[in-house]
């Protein structure tokens, strides 16, 4: 290229150069041969307006115009449009076209692109030109990607929470729109790849769509993601995700040509543009922690240039998971390439990440309100200080000391020349203080067992530690920490492991066992699952690092959020109830040195929950107060019984736990305080909202919140909800000495059986007009054949509750002791609790279990039928009563509508037993509900 070159030719060279490096032969107009190619570009074609810069011909057919503008004009290239779409609209020389759908507009340095074919078609710039079986595939069918938009159907939401729902048809939205980028913030623990999976299905079948990039940041997250694609199935198909669609997660430079979705790393993509090589540890560690970043910057690293092999319309659409740290500095070139719809996740976006997003927020869910819909669980801080950890120390001049190597971890023994003065930022860098470490171990396992999780202990009397996860800052200090950790827990190598990339031991193996196992207890790592790995039984994160980023620290702390049942968490800590939170021990001001976008819900630990109940409802207007409660209320949710929570209802004018949580943290939340105040000033002309009267809305939204959140407390509610805490909790005392003052047979028992036995009958009388069952055994006993299962259990719910040593086995218990008899005991609890009540009303004269009355009844009635010159029924019909009566067996009662259902349903159901008793079927039914429960 020559120095006199005119800026009008300086374009089109460079245009000419991506045109063939896309694939195109360009021909001037006096050499057309349009067989030479698949895809041709001829410049100055003649038109019926004028000759065409170029003209795009596809099979010998015209597609599209470039018009070229020198590089000074790109601030230009919107308003030239108009003149590019006469040229597409213009009838070409020799031909009788349509119009041209591919439109370009170029100066070699920026390109803008539009799809006429598209609803309301709109320009876009792009890295380069289309390739020309692009445009052959495109045109293949008759509707463009963006206006098959148009036809996807709606949302089925079967299996979807109101969160995905919402994120996934506004972002479906955004594309009908042609919004070209969408951001879905959504809390660590919500589902994000499971929305991201369920789109994207939706893309693929509705849509048409070609190719889907998952874009990812590490090596971890890339096999977690393909794990979910291959796990996810549609609700409309019955086969899985990769039955349907080829998923490729990229492991070299090679992208299958079938693939429809494509998994990769970015730094992987990166490579490929580049045709270089990837150094795999690249893959391994988060890029807004690791230093390879700086290291491709400090190479002078090349901008991107076009490659062949993966043109810009490579992929239709890239969903970029934790968009926070990935799209910026080296990355955001790699996405700034593809001419694709731009789909960011994440739980904690940053003021960069609204702005790449252009501010179009398609999902918002966070992580107070996961908390709140019982999705996430709560955390508290607990706070570990030592004197080294905050003011460092001195390694003083003559002292003799360890010197250790970093990678090798050979050390020398050597003298001290001069004094070393270190900080607490020095710490496990500079200088190890192996005392600062097993200070913070020693006080950790002395908190676990007093104060954080005191109720750990087995059956053998041994403390169980809760799964912990310890971030440390180095694999050197790692090391260290795992060391002090087997030694003050006085355990093995099984109970403590590291997990980072660089262990002999196959991470994956370790990360398993650590999720599923019982051992390891506890797990040391730097980063490798501070993201996107879950580790549901996870009940501790013990931060021995401080981060720079507050969204990586965010990630790491939601490692602990996870919510998981009370069976599958007991199948690794024996000794847990139920995951109702977790714990961030912070043992380095981390929470201190960052303002995280999630706060610790417990601001009154000291208060009892009765105390916060009663504060609220008399009026008491405090946020700490509010806070706290809504925190104990999540907390107890998770370990109420749906009885319980049935129950609850009847108190609270039918809110239930989740509605009064999300009212408690509604209350003081500016966000909300704004909403409110915005429908109070909505009658208020514009002109007269002044300051002041802004001001008076905000306090006047502010008291309607704390109002409706209190409305729901009262006297009957909040002693419910402290009778069932007490069910769930109990007091350890560990301080007062046990000692053994008498060792024999205990001569009071009688008078204690006695006792029981008048209390229990007494707290029937008191409650026999209040519960329905009661009061039919007392006051209506010719309408016990209507007692149902539901109506027992009410009775057993309520004892359970308010007197829980009144449960019927200890009833019973206590009524063996006082006859001196043995007799066989009931099925179970519900069958034992029938028969004390028929013992106390009288309607039985002795203890007996219910379940053998009703078959001691059943055999008289059918002796009955079958007594005198003829039997009644016949064999088949015999079966079927029996079948009857083993369901009042277990339910007191039959319906008609029960015949539909197991075990009736597997022999015929209500048909068949019309078809053996005819008319009589009815009669029958009720014969034996009275007959039964006599």
């Amino acid at each position: 290229m020559t120095s006199n070159q005119n800026p009008e030719q300086i374009a089109r060279d460079k245009i000419d150069k991506m045109l063939i490096a896309a694939e195109w032969m360009v021909q001037h107009k006096k050499d057309i041969d349009l067989s030479a190619n698949k895809g041709v570009a001829v410049r100055e074609y003649q038109t019926s307006v004028g000759p065409a810069d170029y003209v795009l011909f596809v099979d010998k057919k015209p597609v599209g115009i470039i018009e070229a503008k020198k590089a000074d004009d790109g601030y230009k290239l919107n308003v030239v449009e108009e003149q590019s779409t006469k040229y597409a609209n213009a009838k070409l020389k020799y031909l009788d076209n349509a119009p041209l759908p591919f439109v370009y507009e170029s100066t070699g340095t920026i390109t803008n692109f539009t799809d006429y074919r598209d609803n309301k078609a709109r320009s876009r710039t792009v890295f380069s030109f289309h390739k020309p079986t692009t445009f052959a595939n495109w045109l293949k069918n008759p509707k463009s990607l963006r206006k098959r938009f148009l036809d996807i159907p709606h949302l089925d939401k079967t299996d979807l929470r109101p969160a995905q729902i919402v994120a996934i048809e506004n972002l479906e939205k955004s594309f009908k729109n042609n919004r070209p980028r969408a951001l879905i913030q959504m809390a660590t623990g919500a589902g994000k790849t499971f929305t991201a999976a369920t789109f994207i299905y939706r893309l693929l079948k509705y849509a048409g769509a070609k190719r889907v990039l998952f874009l990812v940041d590490t090596k971890n997250l890339g096999e977690q993601a393909e794990q979910a694609f291959m796990t996810y199935q549609p609700t409309d198909d019955n086969r899985k995700f990769t039955e349907l669609y080829n998923v490729q997660r990229l492991a070299s430079s090679y992208i299958s040509s079938d693939s429809q979705v494509c998994v990769s790393t970015i730094q992987r993509l990166y490579s490929i543009l580049k045709g270089k090589d990837l150094d795999e540890d690249a893959e391994n560690e988060n890029p807004e922690e690791n230093t390879w970043i700086q290291q491709q910057a400090n190479k002078g690293a090349i901008p991107v240039e076009y490659n062949a092999k993966v043109p810009v319309e490579q992929f239709d659409f890239i969903v970029i998971d934790e968009c926070h740290r990935s799209i910026y500095n080296l990355w955001k070139q790699v996405l700034d390439y593809f001419d694709a719809f731009l789909i960011g996740l994440t739980a904690t976006p940053h003021k960069h990440t609204f702005g790449f997003f252009d501010e179009n927020v398609v999902g918002q869910y966070t992580y107070e309100e996961s908390v709140t819909d019982g999705v996430n669980v709560p955390y508290d801080v607990y706070t570990i200080e030592t004197q080294i950890s905050q003011q460092g120390d001195t390694v003083k001049a003559g002292w003799h000391v360890d010197r250790r190597d970093k990678l090798t971890r050979a050390t020398c023994w050597q003298q001290e020349d001069e004094d070393t003065k270190y900080t607490k930022n020095d710490l496990d860098k500079k200088v190890v203080n192996l005392s600062q470490i097993r200070n913070i171990i020693q006080e950790y396992k002395r908190a676990l067992k007093t104060e954080i999780f005191p109720q750990r202990v087995d059956e053998n009397g041994e403390y169980e530690v809760p799964k912990t996860l310890v971030f440390a800052k180095t694999d050197s200090h790692a090391d260290d920490i795992i060391e002090i950790i087997r030694k003050e827990f006085a355990d093995g190598n099984e109970f403590c492991k590291k997990l980072t990339y660089k262990i002999d031991e196959d991470p994956k193996s370790v990360l398993n066992r650590f999720r599923n196992a019982y051992y390891p207890r506890i797990v040391v790592t730097v980063d490798m699952i501070a993201t996107g790995t879950d580790v549901k039984p996870l009940e501790v994160l013990l931060f021995m690092r401080d981060v720079k980023s507050i969204n990586y620290f965010e990630q790491m702390k939601g490692r602990g959020t996870r919510t998981i049942s009370k069976d599958s968490l007991q199948l690794v800590t024996k000794t847990a109830r139920s995951k109702t939170h977790f714990v961030i021990v912070d043992a380095v001001g981390a929470i201190k040195s960052k303002k995280t976008d999630s706060r610790p819900l417990e601001r009154k630990r000291s208060v009892p929950l009765k105390d916060l109940l009663g504060a609220v409802t008399v009026g008491v207007e405090d946020e700490d107060l509010f806070l706290s409660l809504a925190n104990r209320l999540i907390r107890l949710d998770k370990q109420m019984t749906e009885q319980e929570k049935d129950n609850l209802l009847t108190k609270t004018g039918g809110k239930n736990l989740k509605q009064m949580t999300k009212q408690l943290l509604s209350a003081f939340d500016p966000d909300e305080i704004d909403k409110k105040a915005e429908e109070i000033l909505k009658v208020i002309p514009s002109d007269e909202k002044t300051p002041e009267k802004i001001t008076q809305a905000k306090d006047e939204a502010k008291k309607q919140l704390i109002s409706e959140a209190a409305s729901c407390f009262n006297g009957k509610a909040n002693d419910y909800l402290e009778n069932v805490r007490k069910e769930y909790e109990q007091i350890i005392d560990s301080i007062n000495i046990d000692e053994v003052l008498k060792s024999e047979w205990d001569k009071t028992s009688l008078d204690k059986a006695n006792a029981m036995v008048k209390d229990f009958s007494e707290y029937l009388q008191a409650n026999k007009d209040e519960i329905k069952a009661l009061s039919i055994f007392y006051n209506q006993p010719n309408k016990r054949r209507n007692i149902t299962f539901k109506m027992i259990k009410e009775v057993f719910e309520k004892i359970k509750l308010e007197r829980p040593l009144l449960a019927p086995h200890n009833v019973w218990s206590a009524y063996i002791a006082i006859d001196d008899v043995q007799t066989e005991a009931p099925k179970d609890e519900l069958t034992a609790l029938v028969s004390l009540i028929r013992l106390v009303c009288g309607i039985d004269n002795e203890l007996k279990p219910y379940d053998k009355v009703i078959n001691k009844n059943f055999k008289n009635w059918i002796f009955r039928q079958h007594s005198g010159d003829h039997n009644r029924f016949t064999a088949e019909q015999l079966d079927w009563l029996r079948l009857i009566k083993d369901h009042v067996v277990s339910s007191y009662h039959i319906e008609v509508d029960d015949l539909d259902y197991t075990p009736f349903d597997a022999q015929g159901g209500r048909g068949k037993m019309y078809q053996l008793f005819g008319n009589d079927m009815n009669e029958i039914i009720d014969e034996l509900n009275e007959v039964l429960a006599a």
